[in-house]
């Protein structure tokens, strides 16, 4: 797809209106209710829908599907990403009322981080064609580590602060008490940082580790860099409230980390087919109507899946405590 300088800055522009919309709306703290969260959730989906149908419109039918397979790639990952934000808060202790800050800002920061990694990966990859074969080696590593980790079900998880963060604190000294929304404030006269400013660094910096995966994954989708911009952006800026409106139940995806670890795989195949391709090898590529529903299928067998376990695991729940009940009134009659 040509993309001009121009539909860069007013694509960059738009994108920048929507935040300053959504900040504006929701500059002040409060508690994010589940209505308010699933009235956003489907705004940002919707948003990212009709700028795919846009593309189609504007006679670029080949990039909307690249654009459509690229963002429901980079949802369904920065689900995944949720399970480390929640660890992040129950850490840090952030009150109900600011974790919507929290994450507006984290986000921000992830999206500017996650630009530099395109912009990195698109020159790399216009210049070295060989770094598919990395790309695509990469990601069935992960999709092998993902399984190992979904198989390893532990219990208990705790978020460890990355050295950056601990570089970080250690350089400018945190408060021992959040100030409202408040970042820095003058200890001793000296300025040091909030806890609220290490949390949205936290959220930040924790997602370039995700981005090792996701962007990777996408250029297995498209080397288009306006597609692959694009479509991270709309998964992130609407992560917040998918945040509240998933939160309570993202334990219930219990076979998420499969299907992303299937979907990874699927698509470091596709990279290393793409590769060989280029290298002059006589092998099939995949189409990105076929990805758009490998991508799709697995998403829906995941949560089927997963619900079913749920189900399944709350019957045997009540079964227990209903021999558990019977027990004790066995022995209360005798």
């Amino acid at each position: 797809m040509d993309v001009s300088w121009t539909l860069w800055v007013l694509t960059i522009l738009g994108l920048s209106a929507l935040i300053a919309v959504d900040f504006f709306i929701g500059r002040k703290p409060h508690d994010v209710t589940t209505k308010e969260a699933g009235i956003w959730t489907i705004v940002w989906i919707a948003l990212a829908v009709l700028f795919g149908l846009g593309l189609l419109l504007f006679g670029e039918s080949q990039a909307a599907g690249e654009f459509f397979a690229g963002f429901i790639t980079e949802k369904s990952l920065s689900v995944d990403n949720l399970f480390v934000f929640v660890l992040i808060m129950a850490k840090f202790s952030v009150p109900s009322h600011l974790q919507q800050r929290v994450l507006l800002f984290g986000v921000l920061i992830a999206l500017v981080l996650r630009a530099v990694f395109i912009a990195a990966g698109a020159a790399v990859i216009a210049n070295f064609s060989w770094v598919f074969y990395i790309f695509g080696a990469f990601l069935i590593y992960t999709a092998w580590k993902l399984i190992q980790e979904a198989r390893a079900d532990e219990e208990e998880s705790e978020f460890e602060e990355n050295r950056l963060l601990k570089t970080i604190e250690r350089r400018f000294g945190v408060a021992d008490r959040y100030h409202g929304t408040k970042l820095f404030i003058r200890n001793n006269g000296k300025r040091v940082l909030t806890p609220l400013m290490v949390v949205m660094l936290a959220i930040g910096t924790t997602d370039v580790l995700f981005a090792l995966d996701s962007i990777p994954a996408i250029f297995g989708l498209t080397q288009d860099p306006y597609i692959v911009f694009t479509a991270n952006a709309f998964a992130l800026m609407g992560l917040r409230q998918l945040y509240f409106l998933i939160g309570g139940l993202l334990k219930k995806l219990v076979h998420l980390s499969y299907g992303l670890s299937v979907i990874l795989g699927f698509i470091g195949v596709k990279l290393v087919l793409h590769a060989l391709h280029e290298s002059g090898v006589h092998v099939p590529e995949i189409s990105i109507p076929v990805s758009l529903g490998v991508i799709c299928g697995v998403l829906v067998i995941t949560t089927i899946t997963s619900l079913m376990a749920n189900k399944k695991q709350a019957r045997a729940e009540s079964a227990e405590d209903a021999d558990e009940t019977a027990g004790k009134g066995a022995g209360t009659a005798v």
